[in-house]
């Protein structure tokens, strides 16, 4: 039986966009401040050698060099300010939610609520300055080693320092701003229009590489045909819900019962959605974002190590990709998306429960089996999405655009940002009945009664 929110969300069209102004307004402010997010990747850190560090990019174009220009936007191949982009403030976020679950003050501090959040997004901030600061200071070390300044020394250090740490807090907030006042999740959508903007400079260079002949015309059929696959199956497997059965019993309210309800509730076979592939592609750029511009001066051997152990489609780095892809999808779901705690509690509150299971600390158990159960097939879906194209990716040199990260990401968060304005368009379209109702309410007369016979 189709509820009546799910047949108005499938009867909602795109024509009522003009007439919800709230959300008009909320997505002409998402695209001016991905706008400007876009201009500030064209602007330079002050001091950069455009000529060397245009050679420079075109050599480590398809090392992790590549792979780093990538989730910046062309940031760091252009060396603008937003180079380190938003990284910074990923990986904060990763240490700060792993400190949580471990550092028993921190995980109070969560049980607070607003207060407790605000407090944690604070000191997550504060994470974003200290890591950006250092990938920033190392970034300028690397470049004057590189010979890709025009002058070295303190002077210049301090001035990428300062721009490259004030490019990626702007980022931070323009993140915020848009997750507060826009649609979708800003840091993906950051994220997700590096990426998209960058595509087309990789379709050019890719069908270039064809015509020349460095790829056959089999490998480009089959890539268009990898990267459709790849679409259609993470289209299938984000809308993949496993469903639990909700009873709710009898209720008296004055002199009349009403019948018990039924309904259920989803779970997603991949809960945590993209951010596991975010997170473990922050984790994999986090030390060799330095070790890619240290080839052109005195690389040591830790560095050396780092690059032909973790460069893409090496075996380290393909065996921690799939790891931390694993790690994140459940410590994500269980620690942010979904609590089976919080969730049996709030079925408590509302007088629902799963029939056989007793409410409470049995529900709760019996959420998390299902969800470990559901997960297994949502972390090796992540992990094969991931892992498959960056393997035939790295056999047959084909841009990073093209591999299963990139296509995850931008699938996932254009799938959620639909849904959002869809949600949107649909309280707007309840908000225009009970504006109706009140004014048809409004309108009648009411009937003149006559004196009350006693």
């Amino acid at each position: 039986m189709v509820s009546a929110a799910e047949q108005m969300a499938a009867n909602t069209s795109w024509a009522a966009l003009g007439k919800a102004t709230d959300l008009r307004n909320r997505i002409l402010f998402t695209l001016g401040l991905l706008i400007v997010y876009r201009l500030g990747t064209f602007i330079p850190v002050p001091g950069i050698d455009a000529a060397a560090l245009k050679d420079f990019m075109e050599q480590a174009g398809q090392g992790i060099g590549g792979m780093v220009s990538m989730f910046t936007g062309g940031a760091l191949g252009r060396m603008g300010i937003f180079a380190l982009g938003i990284m910074p403030y990923i990986s904060a976020s990763i240490i700060v939610q792993l400190l949580t679950a471990m550092v028993p003050q921190l995980e109070q501090l969560k049980k607070e609520g607003e207060q407790g959040r605000k407090k944690i997004n604070q000191y997550t901030r504060y994470g974003t300055v200290v890591l950006a600061t250092a990938q920033a200071y190392g970034l300028a070390v690397s470049l004057e080693s590189g010979n890709l300044a025009h002058e070295v020394g303190l002077y210049f250090r301090l001035s990428c320092m300062i721009t490259l740490v004030g490019g990626t807090m702007f980022l931070m907030w323009l993140g915020e701003q848009i997750t507060n006042r826009g649609i979708g999740n800003g840091i993906s959508l950051i994220i997700f229009v590096g990426i998209i903007a960058e595509v087309p400079a990789a379709l050019a260079q890719f069908f270039a590489s064809g015509r020349s002949g460095a790829i056959s015309p089999a490998v480009i059929i089959a890539v268009i045909v990898m990267v459709i696959a790849t679409i259609m199956f993470v289209v299938f497997m984000e809308r993949a819900l496993r469903k639990i059965h909700i009873q709710y019993p009898r209720r008296q309210v004055g002199m009349k019962v009403y019948d018990g309800g039924s309904s259920h509730l989803p779970v997603k076979v991949n809960p945590a959605g993209v951010i596991p592939a975010i997170f473990a592609s922050s984790l994999l750029l986090l030390p060799t974002t330095i070790s890619a511009f240290s080839q052109g001066g005195s690389t040591g051997p830790v560095m050396s190590w780092l690059l032909a152990n973790f460069g893409p489609g090496q075996p380290l780095y393909l065996l921690f990709f799939v790891s931390m892809i694993v790690f994140f999808a459940y410590f994500y779901t269980f620690n942010v998306s979904f609590k089976p705690d919080e969730v049996a509690n709030n079925l408590k509150n509302q007088n629902g429960f799963v029939p056989g299971i007793r409410p409470g600390k049995k529900t709760a158990e019996y959420l998390e089996y299902v969800v470990n159960r559901v997960l297994v097939l949502g972390a090796a879906y992540l992990a094969a999405v991931c892992l498959l194209p960056e393997i035939l990716r790295g056999q047959f040199a084909i841009p990073f655009y093209f591999g299963g990260t990139s296509v995850l990401i931008v699938v996932s968060v254009t799938m959620d940002t639909i849904q959002q304005a869809q949600s949107h368009l649909l309280a707007h379209q309840y908000e225009g009945l009970i504006e109706k109702s009140q004014l048809s309410g409004k309108g009648k007369k009411r009937a003149k009664r006559g004196p009350a016979r006693r």
